[in-house]
């Protein structure tokens, strides 16, 4: 694994180092001491999938707050997605500040997310499915959003007029 910082700081993209022969590829995608070197949350408790049927479809901009705000570990596993993570943290030089990746199946890439960002995605195809690994339970009091076109962001999805659930068009 070949971590690479974004602009915003404990933020990866994690590229993975596929071993390919003619049978296909091994990688290792988990590593806790890899993690804890590169200064991220090793402690995974929860997994989440997220499958999605349309292109388009839009989720976020989601997290949780203290006192069990998520790091999460994000990758695509079928399709493709927009990955946007926003930092919401009060001291940081890059507040409401955003990044943007594409993930895939095909491009071995992952997004590590620290504490105190909001996290979401949009899908570029049809199928898309997105695995998370997550630092904390789900507490559903204390589970927030961000409107994912709010203008203190200026995020630029690649897909005008998303697909999205009336409780994430509903976020303030």
């Amino acid at each position: 694994m070949i971590f690479f910082e974004t602009k915003l700081k404990g933020a990866f993209v994690i590229q993975l180092e596929k071993i390919e022969d003619e049978r296909g590829f091994f990688t290792r995608s988990w590593d806790s001491k890899v993690f804890e070197k590169n200064g991220c949350n090793s402690k995974f408790v929860q997994c989440n999938i997220s499958f999605n049927n349309k292109k388009g479809t839009l989720r976020g901009m989601h997290y949780q707050e203290k006192p069990h705000e998520e790091a999460k570990l994000v990758r695509c596993t079928k399709g493709s997605i927009f990955d946007v993570i926003v930092d919401l943290r009060e001291n940081s030089i890059t507040k409401n500040q955003w990044v943007g990746i594409e993930l895939s199946e095909n491009n071995g890439k992952m997004v590590y997310i620290p504490e105190g960002f909001a996290h979401g995605f949009q899908t570029l195809e049809d199928n898309s499915e997105v695995f998370y690994q997550m630092s904390e339970y789900y507490f559903p009091d204390l589970s927030k959003g961000k409107k994912w076109n709010d203008p203190k962001f200026l995020i630029s999805w690649p897909i005008d007029d998303p697909i999205i659930s009336k409780k994430d068009e509903g976020w303030e």
